[in-house]
């Protein structure tokens, strides 16, 4: 396995609202055209990255919540 790159490590520390909001960021800056194909790679790439933490951070949500349900319905 390799290690990951320094942006996908930088992504991986990044709340969900932070990522959220620079993939916001990421999308207006990739609809609005970037100057090079390198440049709108690298966006998408980025693009990717924080899709994934944020889908990250819900998943990691919503099976709290499934386990808080859980809990609950095994008290009553």
């Amino acid at each position: 396995m390799t290690d990951p790159t320094p942006a996908a490590a930088d992504v991986a520390s990044l709340t969900f609202e932070q990522a959220r909001d620079e993939l916001v960021r990421v999308v207006t800056e990739l609809e609005q055209g970037a100057p090079t194909l390198e440049q709108s790679l690298s966006l998408w790439e980025r693009g990717e990255a924080l899709a994934a933490r944020c889908e990250q951070w819900l998943r990691g949500a919503r099976q709290r919540l499934d386990d808080a349900r859980a809990q609950t319905e095994g008290d009553l």
